[in-house]
């Protein structure tokens, strides 16, 4: 009968393993439908149907024979109490159990499945060949991932275009998009983040130097009219006095006219082009002075994203969701602050984050946490987690000047376009100037986007990443103008956005979407995340040998954070033989038996029990 019993079992957990890789693979299925050739995928799903189906019936047959022989089920708890996978073992009282090796034997543990989808390398064709050189030069002296100046550089180009000029993507439609982008780039610390972004965001900073230069002249020319129009009214108060006191009140009338009737100026505002840390009311203030737009730019994005899932920050959190599109308005109604109206909402947001709080928070918006499924970080389009580089080489020179330069200039064009001098009109009625696409160009998009609408509504990848794509629609034209904008002031286009940077723009999307995949795969895979976060401490010897689900709490660490993460780590981890179920003895105050995790000794271990 015991050797009945140990066949079922032995075939259950082999139905498990087999269960585990049929579900991994749906996953990254659905996650990367380009993975698996269609009849592949429809072999894994007849297999897991299969496997499934006959796991329900040796799980049945299991359960009935331990019904049948309760004696067996006697033995088996008596084992699990003694159970040790390498001789003597300390119990939670101090006594000893002595185990041979034999007893139970241990498998070889199953190394786990890899974390992370493929993601292209980066190819410097897709960047914009005003910029290329410039890019290069940056991530060659960082010795840093080109995608990140990359990527960092349009957030950057995003935010100087703002509002100023948008692009109708279709022929006869009305729809209009503004360049306004929202993004990130993901990456665990010391990988050159944030060197990376602070390069590609200097020439707004310059930009904003320069405002600040002209904003000084600007007020002192405007303090001195103040002061001409104020010593001018004392005296024409004086003459009004005058002309009273002889009767003449004709010319006291005209003189009053005369002092009231130029409009009073009002003091000149300072052009902004970033904020780092801003009320959302004061973020209201400075858009109105910068109708244009503005990039709100944060080194670290978790905090600003935890910020917003705060109690009392849901209106935030609204006017951010408002302010993606680029287009609208807002209204704030406060009692004691009165009325707010912000007539141009356009807030580009880019910035960095590591891929472990990322995860946790994408996992807690879709199952309805604090931060809640808005869509909020869907927006974030431009979002790249590249591989990091395999060598490293020492880069000490002076940057490339003349391509920095060259860069810059571009920028400042940017910043102060004449849109008629380029043909770029303001239909009336509208209060963005707008482009189309060319003919061709034009062609170039509606292939593009049937592609996409065929992706979103096949309903193969996970519902979060199908919002993160539907936001693609947008991205796309937005792309396709930025870079037709470069050549335009480059000297290299003219007139509608180009078929060129139409193509350059879709060859993006592409990119991003293989890094949106790699991202949303924590969704499909947390249980794997987890499993790999508590291999690393297992494999560090950071636990004792047992340990229980609560050890695994207590320490607190990144990705096994909560009760649903440690459990399934551990399952996963039993599943591939890292670790083993046992069962504890009481305690002094008697009780139930605590569950253990025994450590596969070929892992090696702490050797000192919980």
């Amino acid at each position: 009968m015991r050797s009945a019993y140990n066949t079922l079992s032995q075939r259950r957990k082999e139905l498990q393993a087999q269960k585990a890789n049929c579900k991994d693979d749906l996953a990254q299925f659905a996650l990367d439908p380009g993975f698996y050739k269609d009849e592949d995928i429809s072999e894994i799903r007849e297999r897991y149907r299969t496997v499934n189906a006959e796991l329900d019936r040796v799980t049945r047959e299991e359960a009935s024979l331990l019904a049948d022989h309760p004696w067996l089920q006697k033995d088996l708890e008596r084992e699990f109490s003694m159970f040790s996978g390498n001789g003597n073992e300390q119990t939670e009282k101090g006594e000893t159990s002595e185990v041979t090796d034999g007893a139970i034997s241990w498998p070889e543990p199953i190394e786990l499945p890899s974390q992370l989808l493929p993601v292209p390398s980066f190819a410097e064709v897709l960047l914009p060949e005003p910029l290329r050189p410039w890019l290069s030069d940056i991530a060659e002296r960082l010795q840093c991932a080109l995608d990140f100046p990359a990527v960092g550089a349009l957030g950057a180009l995003a935010g100087v275009v703002g509002r100023k000029v948008g692009i109708r993507p279709k022929r006869h439609d009305d729809w209009l998009v503004v360049p306004n982008l929202w993004g990130a780039i993901i990456g665990r610390p010391g990988i050159m983040k944030t060197p990376a972004l602070t390069e590609v965001f200097k020439p707004l900073h310059r930009l904003q130097l320069q405002a600040r230069e002209r904003h000084e002249q600007d007020i002192r020319a405007w303090e001195a009219t103040q002061l001409v129009t104020k010593l001018a009214r004392e005296d024409t108060e004086k003459k009004i006095k005058a002309a009273l006191k002889t009767g003449d009140r004709e010319s006291a009338c005209r003189l009053a006219q005369e002092a009231i009737a130029p409009e009073q100026s009002t003091q000149p505002f300072l052009p902004r082009y970033l904020v780092n840390d801003s009320t959302v009311e004061k973020l209201g203030v400075i858009l109105n002075e910068n109708p244009h737009g503005i990039v709100l730019f944060r080194d670290e994005l978790t905090g600003w994203l935890r910020t917003l899932d705060r109690d009392g920050h849901e209106n935030d959190r609204a006017f951010y969701l408002e302010a993606w599109d680029g287009r609208g308005s807002y209204i704030y109604d406060r009692i004691g602050r009165g009325t707010l109206f912000i007539a141009s909402t356009c807030v580009s947001i880019f910035g960095g984050i590591q891929p472990g709080p990322l995860a946790a928070y994408l996992r807690s918006a879709v199952n309805g946490g604090s931060s809640g499924d808005d869509g909020l970080i869907q927006r974030f389009q431009l979002l790249v987690y590249p591989d990091e580089p395999s060598s490293w080489r020492n880069v000490d020179r002076w940057p490339n000047s003349e391509a920095k330069e060259r860069a810059f200039k571009l920028f400042e064009k940017l910043d102060t376009i004449d849109l008629p001098a380029h043909g770029i009109p303001l239909l009336e009625g509208e209060t963005i100037p707008s482009l189309h696409f060319t003919p061709r160009a034009q062609g170039v998009f509606d292939e593009w986007r049937g592609d996409l609408e065929q992706k979103l509504r096949s309903r193969e990848n996970h519902p979060a990443l199908e919002a993160h794509l539907s936001k693609y629609r947008s991205l796309m034209p937005s792309l396709a103008l930025l870079f037709h904008l470069l050549d335009l002031l480059d000297g290299r286009a003219e007139g509608a956005v180009s078929e060129s940077a139409a193509r350059l723009a879709a060859g993006w999307c592409d990119f991003f979407e293989a890094h949106a995949r790699r991202v949303y795969q924590a969704l499909a895979r947390h249980a794997l995340f987890a499993a790999r976060k508590l291999a690393e401490r297992i494999q560090a010897k950071d636990l004792p040998n047992p340990f229980t689900s609560g050890t695994v709490l207590r320490k607190g660490w990144a990705g096994l954070a909560t009760l649903d993460e440690a459990r399934d780590a551990v399952l996963l981890l039993e599943e591939l033989h890292w670790v083993r179920l046992e069962k504890g003895t009481p305690g002094e105050q008697g009780g139930r038996p605590r569950l253990r995790y025994r450590i596969n000794p070929q892992l090696g271990q702490k050797g000192e029990a919980e």
